[in-house]
């Protein structure tokens, strides 16, 4: 299954005025099947194939819409494994961390967050053995000073 990633950030700041309620409807359609057809999204939201075009390429020039990934699903996604790794940085190589984990395939998001630590990283890997492998390569990082992790032990639901 394909999903559509946005920028909620930009849609908060001044984008957020020029979303209407039929964007934000066809975000979320959007959202559950980014492969839905163009007749089938106009159909849902009750108006032209050209409206709902014509939508679709405002949000994606205006930045709203960003691009499309692939949702991994099935046995494929059930064999991965995944962690969530806190990632306490010396301020001062932060650029440099960032890029080093951003160079690491397998860690599919980056996150600077408030609090103790200044970094999420999720990371996916095929197994625990290969996990273990990329943890210590990111505590092996220049400018890490240290990192906490949670393997994730079942995914329950991710919009």
């Amino acid at each position: 299954m394909i999903e559509l990633i946005y920028n909620l950030s930009k849609m908060n700041n001044g984008i957020g005025k020029m979303i209407n309620s039929q964007d934000h409807r066809l975000l979320m359609l959007l959202r559950q099947n980014a492969r839905a057809s163009i007749t089938d999204l106009a159909r849902a939201m009750h108006v032209s194939r050209s409206t709902v075009q014509n939508r679709i390429a405002r949000l994606e020039a205006s930045g709203v819409i960003r691009g499309y990934s692939v949702q991994l699903g099935g046995e494929y996604s059930a064999a991965q494994v995944e962690a969530h790794v806190s990632i306490k940085v010396f301020q001062k190589l932060t650029g440099r961390t960032n890029t080093a984990l951003e160079g690491i395939s397998q860690v599919t998001q980056l996150f600077s967050v408030s609090g103790e630590y200044d970094l999420i990283a999720i990371v996916q890997a095929r197994s625990l053995e290969e996990l273990s492998a990329i943890l210590d390569d990111i505590g092996n990082l220049e400018g890490v000073e240290r990192t906490n992790s949670a393997v994730v032990l079942e995914t329950r639901f991710r919009r």
